[in-house]
C-alpha cells in the first residue's frame, strides 16, 4: 500500500504543523503533556485557567480554518476532504493538542447531527453559534442504570400541548457546568420497545428545574456532572427528528463520535514518551532500556502503536471508496483504550515505588507525568462506550458470534 501524499497535501502538512506548533507554545506554553493527560482538566474546563486557554485556543483554530475542517462551508466548515481531515488529525495527536477546541461535543458530532435531522430554524439559530464557542454544548446520555447501555434509559419526558415536562437523571455528563446548551436523549412512550419511544431535544441548560453537580475523580478535577431535571419545561419544537425516533437520531451522532474516538489518545506520542521514561530511569540495577524485558515490552508497544494508525489509514481507506463507516471505530476506540492502559501500567511497573508519588521534588524522568496518567489510564476504557460494550458489538456486528 502506498502511504505517500501528494506535493499538495504534504504543503498542507507544513502549514498545519507550523501553525500548531506555534499555538500551542503561545497559548499553553511547554506543560502541554500534563495538561492533555489529565484530559478534562483542559478540554472540559474544570479550572478558570485552562478554560480561558481552551477558549483561545479554539479562537485561533476558528481563525485560521481548521476548527471544523469536516463541515460543510455552508455552514463555516472547510469543506475538506477526508485526507486533508486525517492530516490535520496526525499532527493534532503528534503534539498532543486538542482535536476540537473549547466546543469539541458540538463540533465533532453533535453540529454534524442538527445538520442531517434538524429542523431549518434548528440549524440557524444554533449551528453558528457552535463554531464561534459563544454557546457551549453538552450531551446528555449516559444515566445511574443505563450507561453503556444506552438504550435502557428512564428520563421521561411528557408532552403537554406545545412543551415537553421533563423528570429524571443523567451522569457522567462532560462540560454540563460550562455548556449552554445540551442534547437530551429522554423516553416519550414508557410503552414502546427499548429502543422505540426516545425522543432527542435540545435543552435550554439555564431551564428552571435543571440542577448540575460536578463529579470529582480520583485526580481530583471535575470536568463531568450529575444533571437533574425537576418538571423542566423545554418547547416542542426544540424536537430533532420525529417524536419516539430519536433512536436514529442518537446512533447517527455516535457514529460521528465513534469516528473521532481513535483520535484522542495520541498513542504514538505516548510510546514515545515511555521510550524517553527507559532512557531516563533505573530498572532491576540497570538502565532501563537497556534491560531485555523492557527492551521486549517497548518494541511490542510501538509495534502495536503503529497498528493503531495503520487501522486509522485503513478506515481513510475505506471513506475515500465511499463506504458507510463500518466498525473501524469500534475497532479504534477498544484497541487504543486498552494499549493505553497497558502502556501507562508499564510505566508504573518500571518506576516501581515512585509511581505513587505525586509532585515528587526530585521529578527528573517527569515522573509526575505518568503518576497522573496512571489516574486516568482507566477512564478511555469506560468513556465513550466501556471495552466491554466495544468487544460485544464487534463480536456481534463484525464476527457475527451468537448473543451470550
Amino acid at each position: 500500500m502506498d502511504f505517500s501524499y501528494t506535493p499538495e497535501q504534504e504543503k498542507f502538512r507544513g502549514e498545519v504543523r507550523r501553525f500548531l506548533e506555534k499555538t500551542s507554545a503561545e497559548v499553553f506554553g511547554p506543560s502541554i503533556d500534563a495538561l492533555a493527560t489529565c484530559s478534562e482538566n483542559l478540554i472540559f474546563g474544570s479550572d478558570e485557567r485552562h478554560w480561558k486557554m481552551m477558549l483561545e485556543y479554539h479562537r485561533r483554530l476558528l481563525d485560521a480554518g481548521y476548527l471544523a475542517l469536516h463541515w460543510p462551508k455552508e455552514w463555516g466548515g472547510a469543506g475538506a476532504g477526508l485526507v486533508e481531515q486525517a492530516i490535520y488529525q496526525d499532527e493534532v495527536m503528534r503534539l498532543g493538542l486538542p482535536l476540537f477546541g473549547a466546543n469539541h461535543l458540538a463540533i465533532d458530532r453533535i453540529g454534524p447531527t442538527l445538520m442531517l435531522f434538524g429542523a431549518d430554524w434548528q440549524k440557524k439559530r444554533f449551528i453558528p453559534k457552535m463554531l464561534t464557542a459563544e454557546e457551549i454544548w453538552c450531551q446528555g446520555y449516559s444515566e445511574p442504570n443505563a450507561g453503556s447501555d444506552l438504550a435502557g434509559l428512564q428520563t421521561r419526558a411528557v408532552l403537554d400541548g406545545d412543551h415537553f415536562v421533563i423528570n429524571g437523571q443523567k451522569v457522567w455528563t462532560s462540560l454540563a457546568h460550562r455548556a449552554n446548551f445540551q442534547v437530551l436523549l429522554v423516553r416519550t412512550d414508557p410503552a414502546a420497545p427499548k429502543h422505540k419511544g426516545i425522543s432527542y431535544l435540545l435543552v435550554d441548560m439555564k431551564t428552571p428545574g435543571i440542577t448540575v453537580r460536578p463529579l470529582v475523580k480520583i485526580t481530583g478535577h471535575a470536568g463531568f456532572n450529575e444533571v437533574f431535571y425537576d418538571n423542566v419545561v423545554v418547547p416542542r419544537e426544540n424536537l430533532v427528528g420525529e417524536l419516539n425516533k430519536g433512536w436514529e437520531v442518537s446512533v447517527a451522532m455516535l457514529m460521528f463520535q465513534r469516528v473521532s474516538a481513535g483520535t484522542r489518545q495520541p498513542i504514538e506520542r505516548t510510546v514515545k514518551q515511555l521510550f524517553e521514561l527507559s532512557k531516563a530511569i533505573q530498572f532491576d540495577g540497570v538502565p532501563a532500556h537497556t534491560h531485555p524485558y523492557v527492551r521486549q515490552t517497548l518494541v511490542k508497544f510501538a509495534s502495536e502503536a503503529r497498528c493503531v494508525s495503520l487501522g486509522r489509514y485503513r478506515a481513510l481507506s475505506s471513506h475515500l471508496k465511499g463506504k458507510a463507516p463500518g466498525p473501524e471505530g469500534s475497532f479504534a476506540k477498544l484497541f487504543t483504550s486498552e494499549l493505553n492502559l497497558r502502556v501507562t501500567m508499564f510505566a508504573a511497573e518500571m518506576l516501581g515505588a515512585y509511581a505513587a508519588i505525586e509532585n515528587d521534588p526530585l521529578n527528573g524522568a517527569n515522573r509526575d507525568l505518568w503518576v497522573r496518567r496512571l489516574l486516568n489510564a482507566r477512564e478511555y476504557t469506560i468513556a465513550g462506550g466501556t471495552s466491554e460494550i466495544q468487544h460485544n458489538i464487534i463480536g456481534e456486528r463484525v464476527l457475527r458470534l451468537p448473543k451470550g
